[in-house]
């Protein structure tokens, strides 16, 4: 904490898993199937998907996907109940139950991340804010960035996604887009997302980019994840490739 704010710059040799949870949405697989893999160096998190990195979800979700991520909330109902959060198809059920933990869960500020990614065609990264789902209407996302390696020109531009996706809040609407900006992904960039009742302004390296007319009234966690889709139609052509995402910085909102 800084100022009356977090922020974790990663420097301290150790994931803080009083805030991070390094599972992805485990509560639809399991602690050990949706582990992440990842460091902690050079004052960065370093997410990667090695070759031997399992599927997620492995025949419950398509396309198939790998993914090592961190989150800083988690909770869901019992096994076999629909209590969840962001499930990925109607009825979905808990195969994991997950004890509640709430590590970070702003409401409204400006959410920043400063990161670094190597991306193939096959690969994606991203960091985004989702509703708690304590509530099942509270599920809204603000996604800070969404950068597919196939829409990225290496060193020159690359389409980021950014905005609103409402799920099944139904005071919420899909306003999302993916300006393509000229950066160089490999290198540190700050991606940003100014939350205000009403209101997202979304900025990349203090430029404003794109405003949406709406936002999240509750409580969000955090998500940052790197992607593999094994399935990709260029995947044949990147067999051996590392995905991986590398965050300097998380701050925003106590």
């Amino acid at each position: 904490m800084a100022g009356g704010g977090f922020r974790d710059d990663f420097d301290t040799g150790a994931l803080d898993t009083a805030v991070w949870v390094p599972h992805y949405l485990p509560q639809w697989s399991s602690r050990a199937a949706s582990a992440a893999t990842y460091a902690l160096g050079d004052s960065e998190l370093h997410l990667t998907i090695p070759v031997d990195h399992g599927v997620w979800c492995e025949g419950d979700h398509e396309p198939p996907l790998r993914v090592s991520g961190v989150q800083s909330g988690v909770h869901s109902g019992p096994v076999g109940s629909t209590v969840g959060q962001q499930p990925f198809r109607d009825g979905q059920t808990v195969r994991e139950a997950q004890a509640t933990h709430w590590g970070w869960t702003p409401h409204h500020g400006t959410l920043e991340v400063r990161a670094r990614m190597d991306l193939s065609p096959r690969s994606m990264a991203s960091v985004w804010m989702v509703g708690l789902e304590d509530e099942p209407d509270r599920c809204g996302e603000i996604c800070v960035f969404e950068i597919f390696g196939d829409a990225v020109d290496p060193g020159r531009t690359a389409a980021v996604g950014m905005g609103v996706h409402p799920f099944r809040d139904p005071a919420l609407t899909d306003d999302f887009a993916a300006p393509r900006l000229e950066l160089d992904v490999a290198e540190p960039h700050t991606y940003a997302a100014e939350w205000r009742p009403g209101r997202v302004d979304f900025h990349v390296d203090g430029e404003h980019v794109r405003t949406v007319g709406q936002a999240p009234a509750y409580p969000l966690q955090m998500m940052v994840a790197v992607f593999d889709f094994p399935a990709h139609e260029q995947a044949a052509a990147h067999p051996d490739h590392v995905p991986a995402l590398h965050v300097d910085r998380v701050a925003g909102p106590a």
